[in-house]
């Protein structure tokens, strides 16, 4: 019975480091295509040409043009840097400050947990694209307050993570022992209790990747995030919308670059979490 149980977990284990491999390949060449996207785009994107507007997709322009003559895939493909890395910046400030609270309220406990984790829970009561929109209306739009608007309300869920987590660690012998030894606070928590805790964290924000991205989208369609003629996708879609009967391409080729997008780093994350699963591990 032993040995096709093996085998099951063997085979199990094998196909999640192919899909790691597969997927974080293709994540890593969409950021280097993002970096280097001013010199993939076959024209100008912000360059007007009156006399080729609303073009149907063709060999020249395989994207079609937009209102204004320009090049829909040269758009596309610059729109990746802004879209992309304004998420991941989303992501890593909703990860750090998320655990720093988190962390802080496990370790040290007494008032100041309570008074975070309900401020947290009030947070948490609320939809978060709905919050976000009313923070990010306050500060009057704009990509960058899109992102505060954004952050302000999304790390409330690392918090609660890294507070369990680190309530988990402090009760364990060995962490008594170290704080027996005379360690400080600070080392104790970078190196004792960080590395412990980390993976679920990480795992947690692979997963918010998608989710971020397509908030920050909206948050640009609806004209509280990135404004024109700068290339976001949210945006993109939110200047052609009223096109989307007459010339669907202009509108459909962002929301593509989306879809693709969100769908690689949704994938991306679901084979992490997989992957540090033990059992789908096969340990």
């Amino acid at each position: 019975m032993k040995e096709p149980t093996v085998r099951v977990q063997k085979i199990r284990k094998d196909t999640v480091r192919i899909r790691l491999i597969i997927f974080g390949t293709l994540a890593i060449l969409l950021l280097i295509c993002s970096v280097f996207s001013e010199y993939l785009t076959p024209y100008d994107p912000y360059l007007q040409d009156l006399a080729n507007i609303k073009a149907a997709p063709s060999a020249a322009h395989i994207f079609g043009t937009d209102r204004y003559g320009r090049d829909m895939l040269s758009r596309v493909i610059v729109g990746s840097r802004t879209s992309i890395y304004s998420t991941l910046l989303l992501v890593a400030i909703i990860t750090v400050t998320g655990t720093m609270i988190g962390v802080f309220c496990g370790w040290h406990g007494k008032w100041i947990d309570v008074v975070l984790m309900r401020i947290s829970d009030i947070f948490l009561a609320f939809p978060g694209l709905v919050f976000a929109l009313a923070v990010a209306g306050i500060l009057e739009g704009g990509l960058q307050n899109a992102i505060i608007a954004l952050a302000a309300i999304s790390w409330p869920k690392y918090a609660r993570i890294a507070r369990s987590q680190t309530l988990a660690q402090k009760e364990t012998p060995y962490l008594k022992a170290v704080r027996l030894s005379g360690c400080s606070t600070m080392k104790i928590i970078i190196k004792h209790i960080l590395p412990n805790i980390i993976g679920p964290i990480l795992v947690t924000s692979m997963l918010d990747i998608g989710t971020m991205m397509m908030e920050l989208a909206g948050l640009s369609f609806l004209g509280l995030g990135a404004k024109p003629p700068t290339a976001e996708w949210g945006s993109m879609m939110s200047d052609t919308r009223s096109l989307l009967t007459t010339v669907p391409w202009v509108t459909m080729a962002p929301g593509i670059a989306i879809f693709i997008s969100v769908m690689i780093f949704n994938l991306l994350g679901d084979t992490i979490r997989d992957y540090a699963d033990p059992k789908s591990r096969g340990r």
